[in-house]
């Protein structure tokens, strides 16, 4: 495969939208939208759901609007228990339920509510519970699974049973039943600090995929180059005050020679993108200096569209590819020396 020269060359083979790899992990982390989007029917369950524990397994069967799968989707957000919190629970909770019912207190009346799921051999698991990207595109039924994590989610804070201590503290849904103000006041509080953590990862959460991405097919081709590191020793452009971050930096076997890597995937055009243009000369010079090399994967219908800001990549690079299995596989032997780049 000859080393690209034009922008038409670059774009021949390139993937252009998301690989699916790509799509499937921004799927499985931009729930929040969807869970802000149902929060007001989740809330109008709960107030409905105050004359007994299981009130709310009946008005799930009543609606479209939410699934058993995404109503424990948001009992999980708000309480803060995770996947691996819920797999842990699946390890140490049936020592507790052996020879007892998980036993709670609502409204002054004793429950006892037989925790099955643990004892049949069911994964409590995001995926196995519909918890993740691809489960919440779809409805999944009151199973065993998720009838058992809700109650112990809804009521965990008001256990008779000695349960871990991240349940009673974490697991206080249940105690607000029936009390409109503070139930909401509690969900709408949540939701806000909820969004204020994932806000900025989610705006930056392509840009770290796309670089996931191509580190990890790299680090298959190389797999006894290091890529742990995100600078040069020595490369810096304010005059040593601080090392210049790459997006990737692979280092061969011996440690000699460094690859500094840019990665952009955009469907629409970013100033960003454009800075690293403009430097992308001095940034190639220095690394030269040095002995090391620099390269861009560079893909997505925004970038193709900005023509000059992709040959400057191209005019600059030791080795510039797009996000096509074969291109990264010919970074690879690029960086390994295995193939001639056409100079």
């Amino acid at each position: 495969m000859p080393y690209p020269r034009t922008v038409e060359e670059l774009k021949e083979n390139a993937v252009i939208y998301w690989p699916s790899e790509i799509a499937e992990k921004e799927r499985n982390s931009s729930i929040i939208p969807l869970l802000l989007a149902k929060q007001d029917h989740f809330i109008s369950v709960l107030h409905l759901a105050d004359k007994d524990p299981y009130a709310w397994t009946q008005l799930l069967s009543l609606t479209d609007a939410l699934s058993p799968n995404l109503f424990l989707k948001h009992l999980c957000i708000l309480s803060d228990i995770g996947g691996e919190s819920l797999k842990r629970f699946a390890t140490e909770l049936p020592r507790v339920f052996q020879n007892e019912n998980f036993q709670f207190i609502f409204r002054d009346k004793i429950y006892e509510h037989e925790m099955n799921s643990l004892f049949q051999g069911k994964k409590w698991s995001n995926p196995s519970l519909g918890l993740d990207g691809n489960g919440l595109q779809q409805r999944f039924g009151l199973t065993d699974g998720i009838l058992d994590v809700s109650i112990l989610i809804l009521f965990g804070s008001l256990s008779i049973n000695t349960l871990p201590e991240e349940i009673e503290s974490k697991c206080v849904i249940g105690s607000m039943l029936g009390d409109k103000r503070q139930l909401k006041k509690y969900i709408k509080e949540r939701y806000i600090w909820v969004s204020r953590i994932t806000g900025g990862a989610t705006s930056n959460r392509m840009g770290y995929l796309a670089q996931d991405y191509v580190k990890e097919r790299l680090a298959q081709y190389l797999p006894r180059w290091d890529f742990s590191k995100s600078t040069i020793p020595g490369i810096s452009q304010n005059e040593g005050r601080t090392d210049t971050r790459f997006d990737i930096v692979g280092t061969s076997p011996d440690g000699s020679t460094s690859w500094g890597i840019e990665v952009s995937f955009q469907f629409t055009t970013n100033s960003v993108v454009e800075r690293k243009a403009k430097l992308a000369s001095d940034r190639q010079t220095l690394l030269h200096d040095k002995g090391h090399k620099v390269a861009y994967v560079v893909d997505g219908a925004g970038n193709f569209e900005r023509r000059s800001f992709v040959q400057d990549l191209i005019d600059y690079s030791d080795c510039i590819v797009n996000f096509s299995e074969v291109d990264i596989q010919y970074l690879a032997k690029t960086m390994e020396g295995n193939v001639s780049n056409g100079t």
